[in-house]
């Protein structure tokens, strides 16, 4: 496959050169199995699986039997805690569990790799040459993002991911307030926020470490 070519734009939105992406990487193919099995082992470690509930053995009460087994003409009962009774335990209910499971690495790098494909052709990868934060300045952060046209539409929901191989504490500051934006290091990134965001930014070093980091 031949490699594709993508403009690198400053922070001022001006084309300052043309980048080929690594054919080992970025070679068109999105695989959608690869990308669901990333996606649900992501979710289920991300459940805290609290969800509790009591059986008639853990409901407080019902220590005395209510009436005697037998002449009463009702039904036999040992506990008012049963779970047919009101304020009775709950039969099969949820307890605390654990559903994290781990995702053999090479399913997870062919489906970050295809989320990355997916977002060259969508056309919503955006290779900026640097990006840096002399002091912390929103609006100066606003503005670069704003160049880059990647700002959301008006009255429409939308993400946008920038990822960078170092994010300094400056930076950091000056782009936490920017609701619409989420941030993180190239070698933290999973297919999850990836494919969450409409539009993906990311530094020409931090392209270079995520292409080293998948091949």
């Amino acid at each position: 496959m031949e490699a594709i070519t993508l403009p690198v734009y400053n922070t001022e939105g001006k084309e300052v050169e043309t980048i080929k992406l690594d054919t080992a990487v970025f070679d068109g193919e999105v695989n959608s199995a690869a990308i669901h099995q990333a996606i649900t082992a992501y979710r289920a470690n991300q459940r805290t699986g609290l969800a509790a509930t009591k059986t008639r053995g853990e409901v407080s009460g019902g220590g005395r039997k209510p009436w005697k087994q037998k002449g009463t003409g009702r039904a036999r009962v040992g506990s008012t805690r049963s779970p047919l009774w009101r304020h009775g335990g709950v039969v099969f209910g949820p307890h605390p569990r654990d559903f994290s499971y781990t995702l053999p690495q090479k399913i997870k790098s062919v489906a970050l790799k295809s989320s990355l494909n997916a977002k060259v052709k969508e056309n919503n990868f955006v290779v900026l040459d640097t990006l840096e934060a002399k002091a912390v300045k929103t609006k100066e952060m606003n503005k670069v993002l704003s160049n880059l046209k990647v700002l959301p539409e008006k009255h429409k929901a939308s993400r946008v991911l920038l990822l960078s191989d170092n994010l300094d504490n400056n930076l950091k500051l000056s782009l936490r307030n920017i609701n619409f934006l989420d941030i993180n290091l190239t070698r933290d990134t999973n297919v999850y926020e990836v494919l969450s965001a409409r539009k993906l930014v990311i530094t020409k070093s931090g392209l270079a470490q995520l292409t080293k980091r998948l091949k």
